[in-house]
């Protein structure tokens, strides 16, 4: 008897201990600086990536990156390859369906790339015959082109910086796409293209986990309420896009 005792606290003694030190793995597009990129070391930087090490250290989990292209984030997180999604992500109606999102950690919305020169000043030039539109896949961006502007063409595209391009080299008259990256491209392209960054769809950002994983949402929830109180998030812009933001404010399109 005593010989299956001390076997049986020997298998749990292998086996709990594993069971704790199990790595979160959240899944991330590393290529939208300045939220979820890598360093020049190739690691993981950025808001994102010090989310998910906050997040991790709270639940006293080793934290594990999964770098995922951005459509392909929700099937990992519903087939169990991944515990969480933390990539710039906004929590609607569609994505709800088939999967969970936590309590929001930012405020954001959509807006416009267009030409340097080009007559479009908002949402409501675009529903037009003969605008070209772009848009990257998988983003809301590409849902409202598609469910709001049937009148006009859409591409959609791979990749951010290529839906750029095609508004840089005029193949395009509109990129649609979330506020703070309309704001970076038109920066750094100041003579062939203008940003429209008054957001035409307000959105929300926020952590994707699997439907029915009440135990790691309500974890989750607490995390992230805990986090902006404490002045977190607030840190971690003032880390990497505090000019940024303080531009946002100028022009009355706060970004929070």
């Amino acid at each position: 008897m005593f010989r299956l005792l001390a076997a049986a606290f020997l298998v749990f003694g292998l086996v709990l201990p594993a069971r704790a030190q199990k790595p979160l793995v959240v899944g991330m597009e590393l290529s939208y600086p300045p939220f979820e990129m890598t360093d020049e070391k190739g690691k993981p930087a950025g808001i994102g990536v010090e989310l998910a090490e906050a997040l991790a250290a709270k639940l006293g989990r080793k934290l594990e990156i999964q770098n995922y292209a951005f459509d392909g984030l929700i099937p990992a997180l519903r087939t169990g390859r991944i515990d969480l999604i933390i990539s710039s992500m906004t929590a609607n109606e569609e994505r709800a369906k088939v999967i969970d999102f936590s309590v929001p950690y930012m405020t954001t919305g959509l807006a416009i790339l267009v030409g340097g020169k080009s007559d479009i000043q908002g949402i409501a030039d675009l529903d037009k015959p003969g605008r070209r539109i772009v848009v990257k896949k998988g983003t809301t961006g590409a849902d409202y082109a598609r469910e709001k502007l049937k009148g006009a063409t859409t591409l959609i595209l791979e990749a951010e910086a290529a839906c750029a391009l095609e508004v840089i080299q005029g193949k395009a008259d509109a990129f649609i796409y979330d506020q703070m990256s309309i704001f970076q491209f038109a920066k750094k392209n100041p003579g062939t293209t203008r940003g429209l960054l008054k957001p035409f769809q307000g959105e929300s950002w926020a952590i994707g986990i699997k439907k029915g994983n009440a135990e790691l949402k309500k974890q989750v929830d607490a995390f992230v309420t805990e986090f902006k109180a404490s002045k977190g998030l607030e840190k971690l812009g003032e880390k990497y896009i505090q000019a940024d933001r303080e531009v946002f404010k100028e022009m009355g399109y706060p970004f929070q």
